[in-house]
């Protein structure tokens, strides 16, 4: 095996050839918090003290947390309080921590539990079936759902259902998105019978927004950095004789590439990758290609992956109408990981 692996790193590692496969117990281990996170608590986030509901949501979250040092999670007779709804929902603009804050009420509660994205949990539908996915989540403390998507009406009823059985079985849900409960897919569908499933949805979360600027913008130019073509060979020359494993890939083929590759299986496709190197990235106008690379960027993202590209800046891969479109707000808070990934922010892992 290591003449393998040396022989490997030799050649041009490209994410094309990656083709994953991945399996609903898969699935199931990788439901924890995002690498950064490991160790995120209350008392490790760093609220903007210009905006107090940063810090009124730690208090909120605290107190949801709190249920679970009751005796067997119920509410003490010695000190009756009003009972509270299952679900909590941190709802705010992309960089405010809300990552942070739904990882640090996972790592304080009890398991078993889970954390994962919405593209996940549905993947594991996908893997497992319903009934078997609510068999495996059956008993869980606590579901955490970051970054509640919408992209499609079917995902987002079968979503409702499940977390519907989940709550009724005693299992607590803490959500994250960049909409409010009532307003999820408001500008996308129309259609009555999605809205009253939202409506019915939002009935067990207590809403708690937080307000704020994108912290990885706070000190930042606000820029994805490009650059030139014969710095991109030099510099991933240079990474790969330290030891980091860098993948380099034409845009368009990977584009092209991830439209083959189911959303959850992304994650296996930058396995084991330290530094991610692309070539001549233009504008995107197609807008399920856009969404593919919002997927790809959060794993991206979450592994804490550098990226260095050419063409144009990253964060301008998407076109007018997409930014003034119903998935702006994915959109933008992809941009912002895009600045993050490019700016030296997060260092290659060989490092």
């Amino acid at each position: 095996m290591p003449d393998m692996v040396g022989t490997t790193r030799q050649l041009p590692l490209r994410l094309v050839d990656r083709s994953p496969s991945i399996t609903g117990a898969e699935i199931v281990a990788e439901l924890v918090p995002p690498p950064q996170f490991e160790h995120a608590s209350f008392e490790s986030y760093r609220p903007d003290l210009d905006y107090p509901s940063q810090l009124d949501a730690v208090e909120r979250l605290n107190t949801f947390a709190a249920w679970w040092a009751r005796p067997g999670g119920f509410f003490s007779r010695s000190r009756r309080v009003k009972a509270e709804l299952p679900g909590i929902y941190l709802d705010g603009g992309f960089g405010v921590g809300k990552t942070h804050l739904l990882a640090a009420l996972w790592h304080g509660a009890p398991g078993p539990k889970y954390f994962g994205t919405f593209i996940e949990y549905t993947a594991l539908v996908g893997a497992l079936g319903y009934a078997e996915t609510v068999k495996e989540l059956t008993g869980a403390k606590l579901i955490c759902i970051d970054e509640f998507e919408l992209d499609d009406p079917g995902d987002t009823m079968l979503m409702t259902r499940l977390l519907g059985e989940l709550i009724a079985s005693g299992t607590r849900v803490a959500a994250t998105s960049n909409t409010p409960p009532n307003s999820l897919g408001e500008g996308r569908f129309a259609a009555a019978d999605f809205l009253r499933e939202i409506q019915a949805m939002s009935a067990n979360f207590e809403t708690v927004r937080i307000d704020g600027l994108d912290y990885r913008r706070r000190d930042a130019s606000g820029q994805a950095e490009t650059v030139q073509p014969e710095e991109l060979d030099s510099m991933t020359a240079a990474l790969a004789a330290r030891g980091s494993r860098v993948t380099i890939d034409d845009f368009g083929a990977l584009m092209r590439h991830l439209s083959t590759v189911h959303p959850s299986k992304y994650i296996k496709m930058i396995a084991e990758i330290d530094v991610i190197a692309l070539r001549n990235v233009f504008l995107l106008t197609d807008q399920t290609d856009a969404l593919r690379l919002v997927a790809f960027i959060d794993r991206v993202y979450d592994a804490e992956i550098p990226v260095i590209a050419t063409g144009i800046p990253l964060h301008d891969v998407f076109d007018a109408d997409m930014l003034n479109g119903g998935y702006r707000k994915k959109y933008q808070r992809s941009q912002s990981r895009m600045v993050a990934l490019s700016t030296g922010e997060l260092p290659p892992h060989a490092e």
